[in-house]
């Protein structure tokens, strides 16, 4: 087990050392951190050493001149200027909590950014405002389709984050796919087989390769087939791709840029927009109702739902409480990283002279 305060110390560290201003480290080691904290492994600091990666290759820019490129009282487009999506989201989000305070509500697209981490984190910093919030991002082509051999949407996480009264959030932080790539990638560091359902071999066929990915094959839509609803994962991934790429100018469908994990080093043959691009919004609840009324009824939908009868060796939760489970766990325990991301944390260490 490892200390969360000494791993994100060191994570902001060598976001730094790659040129980031500590303001920015720190915000993208919270993002990080969040993640493992919360049980979300694939996206905690396991993906630090793609964010190095990505400006190795030329595709980050640690610098960034995050810009409002168009705007309307309640809507805006941002530039993320190739900046990490771990800072140019939460810029993105701001802007949005400020027209809802104006407006109602604030809906905001982004363009030319970079992976955001879990979408969760995004949604969630609407919550600081008594908001409803929204994130999703559009990610690199490793989904195909229903009925497809082609790869032409991303894992596409959708989240909402609503405040409630005396009971936490109601958070919700889900793939449009069976499963985030992150996850292909644990099994694969762990050295096990894929559940049946979660991906295709360059055929078609179902398949437990861990590696069926890289080697042509495809993650599949939310549902796994036709037959348990994969066209409702195919829609809601396209819903995804439409709001953050199509509508914002960023990339979309196959030719949104990979984030830069083993395997998934180059950039799309064909560019259509700028970056991979992403959508949040955040809603004042008194545009519909009072919010002490909504918060309430809130109360009462989140104890109902966990009063319901489980089956044996269950229990009912609300989206969020497995995470807020994870994280009073870990805050006590530490954080358990796999022995292959603490090789990657410790070559980083030593590339940059930071003691890991």
């Amino acid at each position: 087990m490892f200390d969360h305060k000494e791993i994100r110390k060191f994570t902001e560290n060598v976001f730094m050392a790659i040129g980031c201003s500590e303001k920015d480290a720190k915000l993208s080691a919270d993002v990080l951190i969040s993640a493992d904290l919360n049980g979300v492994d694939s996206h905690g600091v396991a993906r630090l050493a793609g964010y190095v990666r990505l400006f190795d290759h030329g595709r980050l820019n640690t610098k960034p001149n995050i810009k409002i490129i168009h705007e309307t009282p309640s809507t805006a487009t941002v530039d993320g200027d190739k900046g990490l999506g771990l800072v140019v989201a939460p810029f993105a989000m701001n802007v949005a909590k400020e027209k809802a305070e104006k407006v109602g509500s604030g809906w905001v697209s982004v363009q030319n950014s970079n992976h955001f981490g879990i979408a969760g984190y995004h949604s969630s910093l609407a919550l600081e405002k008594d908001m409803i919030g929204w994130a999703m991002t559009n990610a690199a082509p490793l989904v195909v389709p229903t009925f497809s051999k082609e790869k032409l949407l991303g894992t596409n996480p959708i989240s909402v984050a609503i405040p409630a009264n005396e009971q936490p959030a109601f958070l919700a932080d889900f793939a449009s796919t069976a499963v985030a790539y992150g996850k292909m990638e644990i099994l694969q560091r762990q050295g096990k087989p894929a559940p049946m359902g979660w991906v295709q071999d360059a055929d078609g066929k179902l398949t437990d390769n861990n590696n069926a990915v890289k080697e042509g094959g495809g993650l599949l839509p939310l549902g796994g087939d036709r037959e348990h609803g994969s066209h409702k994962g195919y829609g809601l991934g396209s819903i995804v791709d439409i709001f953050s790429g199509v509508l914002s100018g960023a990339n979309f469908g196959p030719w949104v840029p990979p984030f830069a994990t083993a395997g998934f080093h180059g950039v799309a043959a064909e560019q259509v927009g700028k970056g991979t691009g992403h959508f949040l919004g955040a809603m004042r609840i008194d545009g519909f109702r009072p919010a002490s009324d909504f918060k309430e009824h809130m109360d009462i939908w989140i104890n109902r739902f966990r009063s319901a009868p489980a089956i044996d060796g269950e229990k009912v939760q609300i989206p969020g409480d497995q995470e807020r489970n994870f994280r009073a766990e870990r805050l006590q325990t530490g954080l358990p990283l796999n022995d292959k991301v603490v090789e990657s944390l410790e070559e980083l260490g030593k590339r940059f002279g930071i003691k890991f």
